[in-house]
């Protein structure tokens, strides 16, 4: 574009000089030019009232608009206040990710007497840090193949919304630092192998990379995927924290060959994936068919991501795995706190259950129904530091996941452009010029300092509360503080079943849903 105006006026200059005005004078006049044609057109225009009213300065409005965010992120906002994550954690990661030190002076800039601030209890015995990080077996009794899995892994983003250079930045991290990977949604492409990290095979609503050409999940394609040495476990996404109980769009201009080819869509057109599932319209369907995608996969464990809703439905799904006999290994439970996907902010404001509550449920609907010790879950929800990990697995949690944090460690500032193709450090684009800004090797080694260091601060926070593993956490040792002169843990805050509580005599507060739970419809 800057050769163009140069050109242009460069053939202006040559035109003034032959009609006998000075290059000089014209250069000078032409500015002035420029600003009353745009100041004309500012007032005939009659798409922005604020340019009529104030034309030419009326634009620098929209320009202050358009770097809003950075200004407030740069310039305005205190270190513990921003949002989604603030400056205090985007630093803490962008430090561990680059291995300097990740300490403060002076003590916290946090008000600790704020309602809602949390905190976990030291013992006046702290036990010796583990050498080496435990692991949680992942397996239910009819698995053939379990997987040990790290306490905090690459959470669920598809290639596609991110770019080639990012996947293999994350999966070559995962494959340093033995933790495992979630491919998303968007199919199990070569970037996702090519490394040789551990995969979670992720697939949802569209079935990409096993779908028919109607859209109907192919099971012999997925079994012959499935079976790759790098895929582990595989799960089914039924609903994702950013948007529960909507679809996505993937617009045909980012449809190019590779992702064409990877999702099994045509090159070109727009892929629309359903907010419902055809695998399963029953809590019932939906265990037997958790239990096929385990059979097709050659016994590896199978499971499913979701962010809570209906608890009733919830304990309706926990109902079909008792007559069925049968369960999946895992349950990923998306908090409502959003991830990477971009979702319409009602949304993102308004649908779905935090992680906390989250966990509670689907941690506590397990034990009580005396299933708990055949499902693992993990966490998934802003876990960016070994603070967040452990209160997670306070919660319920038996591993945690990360997304946008392992986006911060592979270079993202945050710019929030993630669905606009032009993301400003080339982790979600398919732009090529600017995914070429994202070196794989320096990023690769980001992202296992940054996992590595993450644990090793989880694992110390552990060890400051008197426990070496985390089946040791207990729900008294965090707290949270209520009003400025109360804090309460959480043992008294909430209400935690025995196992097998729901089938022998279910409290009062779970009663009610506990009866209406049917196996064979999703109540509302």
């Amino acid at each position: 574009m800057g050769i163009v105006v140069l050109t242009l006026l460069t053939a202006l200059g040559a035109v003034a000089a032959a009609v006998g005005v000075s290059p000089a004078w014209w250069f000078a006049a032409l500015p002035l030019t420029l600003v009353g044609a745009l100041g004309a057109r500012d007032l005939l225009q009659r798409r922005h009232s604020v340019l009529r009213n104030y034309p030419v300065l009326g634009h620098a409005r929209f320009l202050l608009e358009r770097i809003r965010p950075e200004l407030q992120q740069y310039f305005i906002e205190r270190n513990y206040d921003g949002r989604p994550f603030d400056r205090d954690v985007r630093s803490i990661v962008y430090e561990r990710a680059k291995g300097t030190d990740a300490e403060e002076p002076f003590g916290t800039e946090r008000d600790v007497y704020q309602p809602g601030h949390e905190f976990l209890v030291p013992s006046m015995t702290p036990c010796p840090v583990p050498e080496t990080p435990p692991r949680v077996r992942i397996g239910g009794p009819h698995c053939g193949r379990p997987y040990d899995m790290a306490l905090l892994n690459v959470s669920a983003m598809s290639f596609g919304s991110l770019s080639a250079n990012a996947v293999l930045a994350l999966n070559g991290g995962a494959a340093a630092g033995g933790f495992a990977h979630d491919t998303g949604e968007g199919g199990l492409s070569a970037h996702h192998l090519r490394p040789g990290g551990d995969l979670v095979w992720e697939i949802g609503t569209g079935y990409f990379g096993c779908r028919t050409e109607k859209g109907d999940f192919d099971a012999a394609e997925f079994a012959d995927k499935a079976a790759h040495d790098h895929v582990k476990c595989v799960s089914l996404k039924l609903s994702q924290g950013a948007k529960p109980g909507i679809g996505g769009v993937l617009p045909g201009a980012k449809v190019n060959a590779e992702i064409a080819r990877v999702r099994d869509v045509p090159e070109g057109r727009t892929v629309v994936s359903p907010p419902y599932h055809r695998v399963f319209s029953t809590p019932r369907e939906l265990v037997r068919f958790i239990a096929r995608m385990r059979e097709l996969s050659g016994g590896k464990p199978a499971g499913f991501k979701l962010c809570v809703g209906s608890r009733r439905q919830f304990l309706a799904v926990c109902k079909a795995m008792l007559e069925e006999g049968t369960a999946p290994d895992f349950i990923v439970v998306d908090g409502a706190e959003g991830g990477t996907g971009a979702a319409p902010l009602e949304f993102a404001d308004h649908v779905g259950t935090p992680l906390t509550e989250g966990l509670l449920t689907v941690h506590n609907a397990l034990v009580g129904a005396g299933l708990r010790d055949r499902v693992r879950i993990g966490a998934s929800g802003k876990i960016a530091t070994g603070a967040d990990l452990v209160k997670r697995l306070v919660q319920g949690a038996d591993y945690g996941n990360a997304a946008r944090a392992m986006m911060f460690a592979v270079g993202c500032i945050q710019a929030q452009r993630c669905h606009t193709n032009t993301c400003p450090t080339g982790v979600t684009t398919q732009d090529p010029r600017r995914a070429r800004a994202l070196d794989v090797p320096d990023k690769t080694a980001r992202v296992r300092r940054f996992q590595e260091a993450t644990v090793a601060g989880a694992l110390q926070i552990m060890a400051s509360m008197g426990v070496t593993d985390p089946a040791q956490l207990r729900p008294h040792m965090l707290r949270r503080r209520v009003d400025p002169c109360t804090e309460r843990s959480y043992e008294e805050l909430y209400e935690w079943l025995a196992p097998g509580q729901l089938l022998a005599e279910p409290p009062d507060s779970w009663a009610a849903d506990w009866r209406a739970a049917d196996p064979d419809r999703f109540t509302v």
